[in-house]
């Protein structure tokens, strides 16, 4: 024989009267009938049921509440570099420190740039003739709660660069750089 199924219950509604069986977790709204969950945190990710009994019959609903952490102010990082044919090669990579379900997205917001800049994913390999000064993009981490963006503006790619390592992005001095560069 199996156990019996437990629940745990949050309200209980009866001809216009309500029973809240835990007000630090649950607030009853009867202007519009709903529910609302109070402090949530990951542990309330989870199956979740509405039961209206109305005499001999009951009818459920099972909703499935999921959480989510705001992402984070994400940071570029610039993981290699190398000049080749009167081109640039970046590889950038963005990164959110917190959030969950994070999904990276490259964009530009200049439209001369949009092919240079389009692409989903937080690894960006960005390749561009010389003769383009500076690539202006954006990348854009995001969850179903948040939007995060954060811009990256090319520096000159210089023979004077050949020998140092690549760096982090000037406005996120304090992030460590891997030491490898791109090849072609």
């Amino acid at each position: 024989t199996e156990d019996p199924q437990r629940k745990l219950i949050l309200l209980k509604y009866l001809d216009g009267n309500y029973t809240n069986y835990m007000p630090e977790r649950a607030r009853f709204h009867m202007v519009d009938f709903s529910l609302e969950i109070l402090n949530t945190s990951r542990e309330d990710r989870q199956l979740h049921e509405y039961i209206v009994s109305k005499g001999p019959e009951e009818k459920v609903w099972q909703i499935q509440l999921e959480v989510y952490e705001p992402v984070s102010h994400p940071s570029i990082q610039i993981l290699g570099w190398a000049l080749a044919n009167g081109s640039c090669a970046i590889t950038l990579n963005c990164t959110a420190e917190r959030g969950d379900n994070v999904s990276y997205s490259w964009s530009s917001r200049d439209t001369s740039t949009l092919g240079f800049c389009s692409r989903n994913g937080s690894l960006l390999h960005l390749s561009y003739p010389l003769q383009n000064a500076s690539i202006a993009c954006v990348c854009t981490a995001s969850n179903p709660v948040s939007r995060q963006v954060v811009p990256f503006n090319s520096s000159t790619c210089s023979y004077e660069q050949g020998g140092k390592s690549p760096a982090v992005h000037p406005a996120l001095p304090s992030l460590p750089v891997p030491t490898r560069a791109l090849q072609e």
